[in-house]
């Protein structure tokens, strides 16, 4: 029987981006915002730009192939089976140049939600830096 949260392999809220396929397999309408769980698969080249949160903790757990995790006094390679904690107001950078798979971890976060409002957005939207800016910073997205 399934529950009501059950989410299979290949299930979930979809979000495929250009740098990552995104499925959401814990929501955080279903934990009152504390907790989200997001599979990515990441596509070759993958970019996040420096940015911390101030709120969230973020958890990376690797499944397939490599990450680098580019912080302000180190540069950490996530290997398959590897994980690392990052705490609100830590610095970080990930750079994926061929691709894998993860799982990341969203403690008091709503990026489910941030996935699913870029999702509604128009290509030029994306191109708007402060329109960009506001939607991040709404959900404790802080770049330089």
């Amino acid at each position: 029987m399934k529950s009501k949260n059950y989410i299979a392999k290949g299930e979930g809220e979809n979000y495929n981006y250009s740098q990552d396929h995104c499925f959401v397999k814990v929501s955080s309408k279903d934990t009152n915002g504390t907790l989200c769980i997001i599979e990515d698969t990441i596509k070759p080249g993958f970019h996040l730009k420096r940015h911390h949160h101030r709120i969230m903790t973020e958890v990376f757990y690797m499944l397939d192939g490599e990450m680098e995790l580019i912080f302000d006094d180190e540069t950490v390679i996530l290997r398959e089976g590897d994980t690392i904690t990052v705490p609100p107001n830590i610095w970080h950078e990930a750079k994926c140049a061929n691709g894998g798979k993860m799982l990341t971890i969203f403690k008091n976060g709503e990026f489910d939600v941030f996935l699913n409002e870029l999702s509604k957005m128009k290509e030029e939207d994306f191109s708007d830096a402060q329109l960009m800016k506001s939607i991040s910073n709404k959900f404790d997205i802080y770049e330089d």
